[in-house]
């Protein structure tokens, strides 16, 4: 059985609706969806062909980041 890895994922929401998502610990790694769902499944396998290629290529996953929330007044 593989393992299993967790990834932070960003969602923004998109003009003309649906969502766009990027995972910042592997760069380039975007995918979309017209609901937050669909977005989510899409970038699970978008995460899922960017591992694998990871490994055809005997690359290493990026190194790990790290992830804060800062509040500023606005």
């Amino acid at each position: 059985m593989a393992e299993s890895r967790e990834f932070e994922v960003v969602l923004t929401p998109e003009e003309n609706g649906g969502y766009s998502v990027s995972v910042p610990a592997l760069p380039g790694c975007t995918s979309q969806g017209e609901n937050r769902e669909a977005a989510l499944a899409m970038i699970r396998e978008a995460i899922e062909l960017y591992l694998e290629s990871l490994d055809a290529h005997g690359d290493p996953l990026p190194a790990p980041i790290e992830i804060e929330r800062v509040t500023v007044d606005a």
